[in-house]
């Protein structure tokens, strides 16, 4: 399990040992658009609505680094014909934007910063492809090209930035730059 990269169903089997109420359905929604011009999908919901908890649901379906079959078996998306397709067969980042902000000493620094982690987190991954890049689009690139992955990216708090630095317009624009480059590859699923 990494930090950012695969991690895990942990998070997700914490959720279901408590009261859980089966959002599950969205996986099917997501499921019908991957590898579709409509692959990305935004949950919008109003704070306190389990945004953070269907991101962990996400990330313990797709993520081929576990096996999350009992934690599925008995929700609403089991019964779902894409169900078996795509659990537990994909690549699956996930990064919370707010866990960026807290981690770093300057907030201008923070898109470099999540830029450089998830890039080594790739090349502990994929140690074999990933050429010098400081860019996280084209280190999926270049994974993607040498081995035929592509990546479920899930962003949590994706516009925390925004909220932080209500006016530090050239902070946005390097953050709109990093997710225009994520959500325009061709390396996402």
């Amino acid at each position: 399990m990494g930090r950012y990269i695969n991690l895990g169903n942990d998070a997700f089997a914490a959720i279901r040992k408590g009261i859980y109420v089966d959002k599950s359905e969205l996986v099917s929604i997501i499921n019908s658009t991957l590898g579709s011009k409509d692959k990305l999908t935004c949950v919008s919901r109003p704070r306190r609505f389990g945004k953070s908890y269907a991101a962990q649901m996400l990330c313990a379906y797709y993520d081929k680094s576990c096996d999350s079959g009992r934690l599925f078996f008995d929700l609403e998306i089991a019964g779902d014909e894409s169900y078996q397709e795509h659990l537990n067969k994909h690549n699956v980042i996930y990064l919370d934007i707010t866990w960026f902000i807290s981690t770093v000493k300057d907030i201008k620094d923070v898109v470099r910063y999540l830029q450089t982690e998830v890039i080594q987190e790739l090349r502990e991954n994929f140690p074999d492809v990933l050429q010098d890049s400081d860019s996280l689009p084209v280190a999926l690139s270049d994974v993607n090209q040498v081995k035929g992955n592509k990546f479920i990216i899930l962003i949590d708090e994706w516009d925390a930035l925004f909220r932080e630095v209500k006016n530090d317009t050239a902070l946005h624009k390097e953050y709109i730059q990093l997710l225009r480059g994520l959500f325009k590859s061709r390396q996402t699923g």
